[in-house]
């Protein structure tokens, strides 16, 4: 498949339009190397792959890391392939020590870093990667209005914020005709619902945006790999591990497996098709470390649950 015949959704009311899987880019100068990272990227796009999805804090966290690995990693895959029009890259700003607040000035630095890391001349979404509530949202989005008119931001997107201050930020832009949010990023998936559902899914209904989960598979829970018993080499293992200890991820798990035998696929499909199909998911979000990895992540976008595998996988979710 090509980018120009594979499946696409719009983000929101913009003319963004992405593939229904967007790949982490966490791991990218992190678990996978160079020569890792570009052969997951390859095999992403050669599917009809086209929306990467990276912050200025990756991976920070890593020994020896400082941040800006991923951006990095993508830039020089995007240069190396020379397909940066056919690619869609969402980065983001507020996280990273020294740029861990949205003053006006922190967003137009980390924008700047991100455009020289990345090495394009603008970023196609561009988020705040977490609110700031010492900052007025007027700030905020004034701030990104400007990046946006001075080209080198194309749409902007809120990830880890509330209702309330959402609906505030939507309503100030529209109020003074400045650019919108038009992609919300919260933390969703079939173990954590209360993190999305209620009052800031019906804010994000109410306002026509769309939503890319992260964490869509709970940090590798929803693979079914983590069972009781079962050691698991991944640097995610400890958090993964601790929804074993809840009721209901064994409850999520066994309901995977039924659906998953079901279609002869991978639990990890099902989890990401569930997760696609609840109202105002655009894409869900899921990293992949090699490219043995990929597979069942991209099959999420061509299967279709029934109404009854829907129901059954919600209920053992509640």
């Amino acid at each position: 498949m090509t980018n120009s015949d594979a499946p696409r959704v719009n983000l929101g009311p913009s003319d963004l339009a992405v593939s229904p899987l967007a790949l982490g880019g966490n791991v990218f100068g992190w678990t996978a190397d160079a020569e890792q990272s570009f052969a997951v990227l390859d095999a992403y796009a050669a599917a009809g792959g086209n929306f990467l999805d990276t912050a200025d804090v990756y991976s920070a966290w890593a020994p020896g890391n400082s941040g800006g690995e991923s951006e990095t990693v993508i830039g020089d895959w995007l240069r190396s392939r020379g397909n940066r029009e056919q690619i869609v890259v969402a980065t983001k700003v507020g996280m990273l020590t020294g740029l861990d607040n949205l003053r006006p000035e922190t967003i137009r630095r980390g924008a700047e870093a991100s455009l020289r890391r990345l090495g394009v001349e603008r970023i196609d979404l561009f988020y705040t990667h977490r609110d700031d509530p010492d900052v007025p949202v007027e700030e905020i989005v004034a701030a990104l209005d400007e990046l946006v008119r001075e080209g080198k931001v194309r749409e902007v997107a809120a990830s880890n914020i509330g209702p309330e201050r959402l609906a505030a930020s939507l309503e100030f832009a529209e109020r003074e005709g400045l650019a919108k949010y038009v992609a919300v990023q919260p933390h969703y998936n079939l173990v954590s619902r209360d993190t999305y559902e209620g009052p800031l899914a019906d804010t994000v209904a109410a306002h026509g945006l769309s939503v890319v989960p992260y964490f869509a598979l709970a940090a590798g829970f929803l693979t079914g790999k983590y069972r009781p018993g079962a050691v698991v080499d991944s640097a995610r293992a400890q958090g993964a591990g601790r929804y074993l200890d809840d009721p209901r991820g064994p409850r999520v798990l066994a309901a995977l497996d039924e659906v998953a035998a079901a279609h002869g696929v991978q639990p990890a499909t099902v989890a990401l098709a569930w997760l696609a199909a609840q109202p105002t998911v655009a894409a869900p979000l899921a990293s992949a470390r090699t490219v043995e990895q990929l597979p069942p992540l991209l099959a999420a976008a061509s299967l279709r649950l029934t109404e009854d595998e829907l129901k059954l996988l919600t209920a053992a979710s509640d």
